[in-house]
């Protein structure tokens, strides 16, 4: 017979899963001095939740309550929703967290809420759960907390001094779609408290010489695709400005999945699932490669401001733009090795610093492990010319457009993809 803490679990930890910034890359481990606490990692930090050997590190998930005062009309624990509700008071969380810990179940928490009574009463409850575990139980594991926009800044700040990350999800990339959708929600607000939260983290990473405790090290949010009528160059010009001007670690994309009981307003089938991986592949470009949205997706014509859902966008940008190819990769300059399909940022490093003592040659890149296949067409090497091969649009696209088993194969190793950059 399940417990009453158990059945909980189970509706909250059920209702968590449709949040998708929950990666905890790039956290630093809170070690204290002496190396002790619980949780202590002993300087191996915490990864991903994929690392790179593909082990899963796993975080509990879950949310404080799914009761809601909001009626986003695409979430599930909506107020008009009829699902079966349960609240977890913080000292159950705790225990949950420090119990699941000392098993080797998980290594770090992630947690969220539905809003009760209202923003700061619900922010409130989320942060005693950060604090009783850094405090009183001495936790030096993960901890990710997802703010509330519409709480007291106050708050959001407190949070961030027991988390490790913390987010606030956008969910919509229009405002006009977010007053359609989500009423209740402010894009405004929200961006307000991202600024408040960059802040306070440059503040941090400059007074290091004080010994203040560590205030979060980052930020993320969501964005669901498919959800509205935007196309992906609103969804990445918003990811875009997010970045820019709030210094954001991530922008999470998660496919639109619908929901019982669903609201008319909503669509009444899911995107096509590659739609979201395009996503991570062109967010990848904007980040790490110095791509602009223009480039990415088309400015004109029927599939204007839309991925191309068959090829990557990388590859679809170097399609359209023939011109530029080939690329002499014995002297062209980094930035234009980004551009080349199939080769990335850390191979185009390399292939700088190699061409320094010798002309590069076809099994040089094959030795840095280059996507020969992928590059042939669009390179220069001291061996090869790839005029035979030449550069027409509808060839190329048909070589290297995968089948439909094989896109269903690409979306399955989404995570994979986004982690490594190889676009």
């Amino acid at each position: 017979m399940s417990t009453p803490l158990q059945s909980k679990l189970e509706i909250l930890a059920d209702a968590a899963k449709y949040d998708a910034s929950c990666a905890s890359s790039g956290a630093k481990p809170r070690n204290s001095i002496a190396g002790t606490g619980v949780g202590s990692a002993g300087g191996a930090g915490i990864c991903h939740s994929y690392a790179p050997d593909g082990r899963c590190i796993s975080l509990l998930k879950v949310l404080l309550t799914n009761v809601c005062l909001y009626d986003c009309h695409y979430c599930i624990n909506r107020r008009s929703s009829n699902v079966r509700r349960a609240r977890f008071t913080p000292e159950e969380v705790v225990k949950l967290t420090l119990d699941f810990y000392k098993r080797n179940y998980i290594e770090g928490l992630f947690l969220s809420s539905g809003i009760v009574r209202d923003a700061d009463y619900t922010m409130e409850l989320v942060v005693r759960v950060a604090k009783l575990l850094r405090e009183e139980h001495d936790f030096r594991g993960y901890i990710h907390l997802k703010t509330i926009p519409e709480a007291s800044q106050h708050l959001i700040e407190e949070a961030g001094r027991y988390a490790d990350r913390i987010s606030i999800n956008v969910e919509l990339p229009t405002e006009e779609s977010i007053k359609k959708l989500a009423p209740e929600k402010d894009l405004r607000r929200t961006q307000q408290a991202m600024a408040g939260i960059r802040s306070r983290i440059e503040e941090s990473n400059e007074d290091r010489s004080a010994r203040k405790p560590r205030y979060a090290n980052g930020q993320s949010t969501q964005m669901i695709v498919g959800a509205d009528t935007s196309d992906d160059s609103a969804i990445l010009t918003r990811s875009n400005h997010l970045y820019t001007s709030y210094k954001l670690r991530r922008v999470y994309y998660s496919a639109f999945s619908p929901i019982p009981d669903s609201s008319a307003i909503l669509p009444s089938v899911s995107p096509p699932l590659i739609r979201e991986h395009r996503l991570y592949q062109a967010d990848w470009l904007l980040r790490f490669y110095g791509f602009e949205v223009g480039e990415i997706t088309p400015k004109d014509g029927a599939d204007a401001g839309k991925l191309d859902l068959d090829i990557d966008p990388k590859l679809a940008w170097a399609l359209r733009n023939r011109h530029r190819f080939p690329i002499n990769i014995g002297r062209a300059p980094l930035d234009e090795l980004y551009r080349i399909p199939g080769l990335g940022v850390r191979n185009a490093k390399r292939i700088v610093s190699a061409r320094r003592y010798s002309a590069l040659r076809l099994e040089d890149l094959v030795k840095m492990r280059v996507n020969i296949k992928k590059c042939l067409p669009f390179i220069i090497t001291s061996d090869h010319q790839p005029s035979r091969l030449g550069l027409d649009s509808d060839r190329l696209r048909a070589q290297f457009q995968p089948k439909a088993k094989q896109l269903e194969f690409e979306f399955g190793s989404a995570k994979e993809s986004a982690r490594t950059g190889q676009v």
